[in-house]
This record gives C-alpha cells, structure tokens and sequence, in this order.
C-alpha cells in the first residue's frame, strides 16, 4: 500500500484527480479526520473538507508510478 499526504486545491484540480485515479485497477482512498472516501468518486471528495491536507492510501505497490502521475498533488 501506498500512502501519501495530497492537497487537492480547485474544482479543476478535483476532476483531474478523479480523472487521473480512475485510470487505476486497485482502489484508492482519501482520508479526511475520521472519514475515508474513494478518490474515484467526484461527489465524494467534494462531501469532504478539501482545505486541509488529505491522506491518500492506494492499494498497490507500485509506489513510483502513483508519485509520478499524481506529482502535483502531493505535499512534502
């Protein structure tokens, strides 16, 4: 499993999120305080609070190419 922390910003920067992650076989999470939604669900990040620092669980193991295609979005 993957983990990271990601700050997703704007409406655009949620559609090409959900865009990107849906291309992904294995699931992906984010988890905003007590609340974990799938990130390939446009209506479910936007039911969360998108001015903090999400933590983003993909279910693989391939750590390189998630980092590489979701660069911009994550922080630190």
């Amino acid at each position: 499993m993957v983990e990271c922390k990601v700050k997703i910003n704007t409406i655009n920067d949620v559609k090409k999120f959900v865009n990107a992650v849906s291309l992904y076989e294995f699931d992906v999470d984010l988890i905003s305080g007590r609340y974990a939604i799938d990130a390939k669900s446009i209506m479910g990040i936007f039911s969360i609070d998108l001015s903090k620092e999400l933590i983003m669980k993909a279910h693989t193991d391939d750590e390189s190419k998630i980092k590489a295609d979701l660069a911009e979005y994550i922080v630190g």
